[in-house]
């Protein structure tokens, strides 16, 4: 899969093209459908598939105070939608000035002349242009003046319908098997490792802290076992994820920290490195514990868990 980051890095001989346009966040079953659909009418047509998307999401220029949180990271958005059988990805840098094109100069200067857009692929409710006025009815009739077929595709999946906004919610409730069964694969977060406040290698539960700045949202507060990788290092590892503020503690700062079951830290220097976690279940809720052996003792029980559910 090709990804241009504006029509201008297009090449002259690409298209003409069949294109579908949305933001595509975590590139869930039902965004699959639509881009794996869309790769099949345009072998059907000889026409190339380009789906286009959105950074940042349209309602951070919008809406900034309430933009939602972005599901996966870009650079796994870019490989997940590779999987699809697309022919190209356009990241459309989304500006004011983008938005108030009317909708049939949109249609017309970027969609026909920039994209060579024979065939245009969206769902039912579309709607485009400056204060978002054209319709599924406007691009139905601009296709009639302009040639290129309107064909119209909805985020279904193995006859489901999917969410975006309820996989975000599923994360942020802490239901990551959920969430991934409509994604399609684990939620993902992605950060560089940082130092934190060693109390857990002073406990013998080494961790690698997740930064700040991080892509992904966070699960809620509580402990899971899932996988992570490093840049530093070969391959992938089996982890118990914890987030939380450390309340046995009395902290106050929330943090994502992963411990590597059955390697022992001093083997892995990871610090500096990007971490990637894959979420697959929930054990337990965040719990304040009465003294350090209570919270040991419970560590322990988390790490069985941990082992049972990664296998």
């Amino acid at each position: 899969m090709e990804v241009f980051s504006s029509v201008a890095d297009i090449p002259e001989g690409f298209g003409p093209t069949a294109v579908t346009l949305g933001n595509f966040d975590g590139v869930h079953r039902g965004h699959r459908a639509v881009l794996g659909r869309l790769a099949e009418l345009a072998a059907a047509r000889g026409l190339r598939s380009l789906a286009v998307t959105f950074d940042p999401h349209p309602a951070a220029v919008h809406r900034p105070g309430e933009a939602p949180e972005i599901i996966c990271p870009q650079a796994e958005k870019i490989t997940r939608m590779a999987t699809t059988g697309i022919d190209a990805l356009l990241i459309q840098h989304y500006s004011l000035e983008f938005a108030r094109q009317s909708p049939a100069d949109f249609v017309l200067d970027y969609l026909v002349t920039g994209l060579r857009a024979r065939l245009i692929a969206v769902g039912a409710d579309v709607r485009f242009g400056q204060d978002n006025a054209g319709t599924i009815d406007t691009l139905r009739e601009l296709g009639g003046a302009h040639g290129f077929e309107v064909f119209t595709i909805d985020e279904v999946g193995d006859g489901q319908r999917f969410s975006s906004t309820r996989i975000r919610g599923l994360v942020q409730a802490g239901e990551v098997a959920d969430a991934a069964r409509e994604l399609g694969q684990p939620h993902t977060l992605e950060g560089t490792v940082v130092h934190g406040d060693a109390r857990g290698r002073l406990m013998g539960f080494p961790t690698a802290n997740l930064s700040a700045e991080h892509e992904g949202v966070i699960p809620a507060d509580g402990v899971y076992a899932g996988w992570v990788a490093f840049s530093t290092e070969p391959g992938r590892f089996p982890a118990a994820i914890s987030i939380g503020t450390n309340p046995t503690f009395e902290g106050c700062e929330r943090r994502v920290e992963a411990h590597v079951v059955g390697v022992e830290f001093p083997d892995l220097d990871v610090y500096g490195a990007h971490m990637s976690i894959e979420f697959v279940a929930r054990i337990r809720g965040q719990v304040a514990f009465e003294g350090m052996d209570a919270l040991m003792e419970q560590m322990h029980r988390d790490l069985d868990d941990v082992r049972a559910v990664l296998g």
